[in-house]
């Protein structure tokens, strides 16, 4: 019982739903699972300080459609779309390049994250983004928790932060919270993220819990 589990696993087909939606027989299923891991990692990495929140993957016989969530779309999608037009070249240069070719077409969707401060991912590179640019570490996670916590859906926010915190010479962690954060009620909406600083001394590791209230049924995603 002891055993600290991923939030949104935690809660994946009771309030969550999936975030890659296909389905393939053994020999496919295979080639898919390694083809969403690694398309992530890449986008990931090469869409690195544009405030991504969310990947999602939908595939379907004829269509395999990417849907990039983003507080800053204007600079992925860039004038006249130019830019969106490169990153799908990009990813499909990259899926032939893993040896994960599809006959389906590859549809590439930017949506706007209208509320930035109320996603884990985001805030944490929010945060990254400060520690990079050498501020205090105690300031920037103070001013992100009350930017959090003026959102009207966040009722509570936890941040956390290891690593070399301001240079010093030995690792150790620091701890922030305000509000609510109930991680062990299955209808309790947490969003939660992973991330990393990357400074000259070391990375830091940055940990964000949101949570946006209770989904009860009627309002809940259906199971699959």
């Amino acid at each position: 019982m002891s055993h600290t589990v991923h939030p949104y696993a935690h809660r994946l087909g009771i309030i969550k739903d999936w975030k890659s939606r296909w389905f393939a027989t053994d020999a496919k299923f295979r080639k898919n699972l390694k083809c969403d891991i690694l398309l992530r990692e890449f986008l990931a990495e090469k869409l690195r300080g544009m405030y991504l929140s969310e990947i999602e993957l939908d595939r379907s016989e004829k269509v395999f459609r990417i849907i990039i969530k983003t507080s800053r779309p204007g600079i992925i999608i860039g004038r006249s779309g130019e830019g969106a037009t490169k990153l799908k070249n990009d990813i499909v240069e990259f899926i032939k390049n893993i040896g994960a070719e599809t006959k389906a077409e590859i549809k590439l969707d930017i949506e706007e994250v209208k509320t930035p401060e109320a996603s884990a991912a985001i805030v944490a590179q929010m945060i990254a983004e400060g520690l990079e640019k050498r501020m205090p570490f105690r300031r920037v996670m103070k001013t992100m928790i009350d930017k959090v916590m003026a959102c009207r859906d966040v009722k509570g926010v936890r941040i956390f932060l290891t690593g070399r915190l301001g240079g010093a010479e030995m690792a150790r962690q620091e701890d922030l919270k305000k509000g609510r954060v109930p991680l062990q009620t299955f209808r309790a909406d947490i969003d939660f993220k992973r991330y990393e600083a990357r400074l000259p001394y070391g990375n830091i590791g940055i940990k964000v819990w949101i949570y946006k209230g209770d989904v009860f049924a009627k309002n809940a995603t259906p199971k699959a």
